[in-house]
This record gives structure tokens, C-alpha cells and sequence, in this order.
């Protein structure tokens, strides 16, 4: 499964993809969701956007993963653009429901494997719904300046954590709980912390200079280890040295 060189490796190939028309399907919750659909195939991906962006958001980044063969499905959450949760409930709680409706409605129409990009806010929605999900729903998550709080040690799948080092909200860094969900989650997992400040879905832009990394160490890529193995270029911002230029090569082994 190629899923963790996606977030990454969007950044080699930037361009425009034209979604499908938009689908939508129904939550456990009774809540809606729409989505923009790309591509086909049996290996899909769902994108879950930040609290502040919309599923439109991820266009620059689609056309690497139709490169490399997955299905994408960019979703709204509910209270952005058409989508909504149940009128029993307020505002984003329950927003994990809409990204496993997403993972079940992608397994329902064929796809094999699915895996999920999440970014902040929709990367706790991804962790807390692998926490939902049954065995094997979900394959991988990459989960760019985002954690749960519920119990890390049940997020399913292989999981990879990335995070800028200064990165903060009005409560402080978010490192400390990210890493804290990453030493309690259960192999396999890697941990990358950048430079700089830059936020989850802004740390993919192909625009933006490039920053080395700091990985975490014990076993985690050999846990992803299969026949097939890729080089992925990850960028971030340094903000203390805007001016410098850094490459980071990631080597990860990815399953088909």
C-alpha cells in the first residue's frame, strides 16, 4: 500500500485534478456527507481536511495520488459545504463518523484498501474513527499536526505522525501530545518532527522551503517493510530560516 508516500510526495507533482460530479452518503449517526471523487481503483484514500479548509482544498495534492493509482475521496464534514450531522447534534461532534461513512462508502464501491490522510482537526477525526472502525477497514493513516484524545493504544492501522516542532495553538505545543499518542500507539508507527511552525495541511505546500527532519527512533519502518520500497520527498517551513532550503528524504517501504 502505497498511502504514506501520498501526503509527502504531493509535493513533487503539483497540478489540478477535476473531481467527478459529488457524492454523498449517510453517517451511523444520521448525519450526510458530500465528497468530491477522483480517479478509480481498488486502493483508495479518504482526505480529511483541516478545521479551517474544505474539501477543495486537497486539489494541488490529488493528482500524485491518481499517479501512483489510488481513488481519492475529499470530504466535507459536517457543518462545511452540504454536509451535516443529525439534528440530535451541534456543531463537529461525531465528525469521526463522517470519515468511517467515507471508509465504508469507498469499500462499498469497490475499493480493496483504505487509507486516510488527516490533517489536524480531521486527523482526530481519522485517528478516532480507526478507533471505530472494525479489523481492516482501515489500512494506514498519516496524521499531520494530529492527535486523539481517547485511548492511542486502539488506533488501527500503521500509523505516521508528522508534526513542526513549534507548531502551537492558545493551549501550547501540540508535540507533546502527538508524541504522547505516538509512544502509546501499537507498532507500526514513525514519528517525523520538522522545524519550524507551520500547521498540518500547510506543511504540503510544494511552495513552501524545505526543512530537515528529526525521526524518531526504535522500529518503525522496518515495520512497514514489503517487496516494494520508495523514496519520498516531505516539505516544510523553517521559520527561524526562511531563506535556507533543506531536502528531506524519507525512505519508507510501502505494501501494494
Amino acid at each position: 500500500m502505497l498511502i504514506l508516500r501520498l501526503f509527502l510526495a504531493a509535493l513533487l507533482l503539483p497540478g489540478l485534478a477535476v473531481a467527478q460530479p459529488h457524492v454523498s452518503f449517510p453517517t451511523q449517526d444520521r448525519g450526510v456527507v458530500y465528497a468530491d471523487p477522483y480517479g478509480k481503483g481498488e486502493r483508495a484514500v479518504v482526505l480529511a481536511q483541516g478545521g479551517r479548509f474544505a474539501k477543495e482544498s486537497w486539489k494541488e495534492q490529488v493528482p500524485t495520488f491518481l499517479n501512483a493509482g489510488f481513488r481519492v475521496l475529499a470530504i466535507d464534514f459536517r457543518g462545511r459545504g452540504q454536509s451535516r450531522g443529525p439534528q440530535s447534534k451541534s456543531g463537529e461532534h461525531g465528525a469521526e463518523y463522517d470519515v468511517l461513512a467515507a471508509v465504508r462508502y469507498l469499500h462499498k464501491t469497490g475499493a480493496k484498501t483504505v487509507s486516510i490522510v488527516g490533517a489536524s482537526f480531521g486527523g482526530e477525526a481519522a485517528a478516532d474513527a480507526s478507533i471505530e472502525a472494525g479489523p481492516g477497514e482501515i489500512d494506514r493513516l498519516v496524521l499531520p499536526a494530529a492527535w486523539t484524545d481517547r485511548p492511542a493504544e486502539k488506533i488501527k492501522g500503521r500509523k505516521l505522525f508528522i508534526v513542526a516542532r513549534d507548531d502551537a495553538n492558545d493551549e501550547g505545543p501540540r508535540l507533546p501530545k502527538i508524541r504522547s499518542n505516538y509512544e502509546k500507539a501499537a507498532d507500526a508507527k514513525e514519528l517525523i518532527i520538522l522545524d519550524g511552525s507551520v500547521h498540518a495541511q500547510s506543511l504540503a505546500s510544494s511552495r513552501r522551503p524545505r526543512t530537515s527532519p528529526d525521526r524518531s527512533k526504535g522500529r518503525c519502518c522496518s515495520r512497514f517493510a514489503s517487496d516494494e520500497s520508495v523514496f519520498l520527498e516531505f516539505a516544510g517551513r523553517n521559520v527561524n530560516a526562511p531563506g535556507r532550503e533543506h531536502t528531506l528524504r524519507l525512505y519508507i517501504a510501502v505494501q501494494c
